[in-house]
């Protein structure tokens, strides 16, 4: 055996970069096959299991603008997850209002800080 490098799994388990695309794929675009194994290597780390699934969460937090549930995803990100997850929590927490209105409203102040940094450059 050569140091440094693993042992192929005899298992045929899939390898841990495909484990992360599998974790991390809308559920509705995997195939059966790779559905079971995402079922078969979540349990293998709880860890990540719980950030990944904590992540998907806050993505569709996002994606649908549902900031009303922003407070029960911090509560849920501070309670037993690995540090990243509960640092990000808390770092949310410190501006809530603005999160919040982030995830919430549709309008956005892209445009209003680009004349703003165009403003600030010139001599």
């Amino acid at each position: 055996m050569r140091t440094g490098h693993t042992e192929p799994n005899p298992g045929g388990h899939t390898q841990p970069a495909q484990d992360h695309r599998l974790d991390h794929a809308p559920r509705e675009a995997l195939t059966d096959e790779q559905g079971q194994q995402l079922l078969q290597v979540r349990p293998a780390c709880p860890d990540i299991t719980r950030a990944c699934d904590l992540a998907r969460t806050f993505a569709d937090l996002t994606r649908n603008r549902r900031g009303q549930l922003l407070m029960d995803w911090i509560r849920q990100a501070e309670q037993d997850t690995p540090a990243p997850m509960r640092s990000f929590a808390g770092f949310l927490r410190q501006d809530l209002d603005a999160v919040t209105a982030g995830l919430t409203l549709t309008y956005s102040s892209g445009v209003v800080e680009g004349h703003i940094n165009r403003l600030a450059l010139q001599p």
